[in-house]
């Protein structure tokens, strides 16, 4: 504790104000953003509401955790959050038929393959090598399926979502970091005030853990587990060090993936799909809003700890309130939650015009929601892309 005490004493109470409410934004807008986009994954591999109360604990444990170690570690400010790509990808699933157990024995499958990539250089080589545009394909692929049902939710309850809709737009103009988080707040306000709570709202609680011992079934590791370490590595861990670069440090890769990859596994059996590094809110705490000395703000890790072990031990009250909201309005919040990402895959895919075939064919098959052997669609247009790229690359060579 003698570095934190030496680096505590050299910051200043408005330091550590804004080192606080730095974290507290990062908070808010990485759990409110998402957390019911977790849920639906967690309702897509047939969770229970206890499982999903773990679900939802372990990660915001899960991840305070590892930002701590890597933070105080290297002494910078390495932000851990989850998958959200990742619990995307989990939660269009459901029509793969993968039960509960087999999906965490994908998830620590997903874990481990993190772990060989920082064990072995040349495969961390290859993931970086997947073009960005087919990466990108992918992950538009498995986002646009959401994004898709906020029409049909705003038909089905046009009272509740309408509003939503026109808040959460006006808010990407203005004010676009707290749309999320604010049409979250207001979703659930608008229910409250309408009466549309189901029976089941509900009294605060402390989260218990629920260990799951874990199934591992070959198809769904390949069909979900490989494709959530590949979306997870290519759409999370490599912008997460790309936002560390921007803020001028050095990330260390290989540390950061055996913390993540470690994590991710040991925390699996409660439920946690995937821990990685974040991007968005990665770069609310690595800038000068949250300390103006860069070699200080590694420090904003402690309060992102307190606060996330807070929300993962009220995780059971969270997911009452929010498993207790109307079907279609979780689904139109999820869906304006993956705007966003969806927006910037899109512009991703589309952006090298020699690529653009092969993007569109990955985003193609993976939008499908094909089953082939038991292996799920984000694999198969993962394939599909790579395939009519090397085709087009060795014409080109000719």
């Amino acid at each position: 504790m003698s570095d934190v005490t030496q680096d505590a004493g050299g910051t200043s109470a408005r330091g550590w104000f804004s080192l606080t409410s730095s974290a507290l934004t990062a908070v808010v807008v990485g759990f409110a953003s998402t957390i019911l986009l977790i849920m639906e994954a967690a309702d897509a591999v047939g969770a229970n509401p206890a499982e999903k109360a773990s679900w939802a604990a372990s990660l915001c444990i899960g991840q305070a955790i590892i930002t701590l170690v890597l933070s105080w570690r290297y002494k910078m400010p390495i932000i851990a959050a989850w998958s959200t790509p990742g619990a995307a990808l989990i939660a269009t699933s459901s029509s793969a038929g993968i039960d509960y157990p087999s999906a965490i024995g994908a998830f620590i499958a997903a874990g481990a393959l993190t772990c060989m990539t920082a064990l072995f250089k040349p495969v961390a080589r290859l993931i970086e090598r997947i073009p960005a545009s087919i990466a990108a394909g992918m992950l538009a692929g498995v986002l646009l399926r959401y994004t898709m049902g906020v029409p049909g939710a705003a038909i089905d309850l046009p009272l509740l979502v309408l509003p939503l809709i026109v808040v959460f737009f006006a808010l990407r103009v203005w004010q676009p970091l707290f749309a999320v988080p604010v049409v979250v707040a207001a979703g659930i306000a608008l229910a409250m005030l309408t009466g549309s709570f189901g029976q089941s709202c509900c009294s605060l609680q402390v989260t218990e853990p629920v260990w799951t011992t874990p199934a591992f079934d070959w198809p769904v590791i390949v069909g979900l587990g490989l494709p959530l370490y590949l979306v997870t590595m290519a759409s999370q861990n490599l912008p997460g060090f790309a936002v560390l670069k921007a803020s001028g440090y050095q990330p260390p890769v290989t540390g950061s993936l055996w913390a993540t990859g470690l994590g991710s596994i040991l925390f699996a059996p409660f439920g946690s799909h995937q821990l990685n590094l974040a991007a968005i809110t990665a770069s609310i705490v690595t800038g000068p809003e949250s300390h103006p000395d860069p070699q200080k703000r590694w420090l904003v890790a402690w309060p992102y700890l307190i606060l996330y072990i807070l929300v993962g031990l009220a995780a059971a009250s969270f997911v009452a309130i929010l498993g207790s909201l109307p079907k279609p309005l979780i689904t139109a919040i999820a869906g304006l939650a993956l705007f966003a990402p969806l927006l910037g895959s899109a512009t991703q895919m589309f952006k090298t015009s020699h690529e653009v075939e092969a993007a569109l064919a990955t985003f193609l098959v993976s939008a499908s929601g094909i089953t082939l052997y038991g292996v799920g669609a984000p694999f198969w247009g993962l394939v599909a892309g790579l395939i009519l790229y090397g085709a087009r690359r060795l014409q080109a060579m000719r």
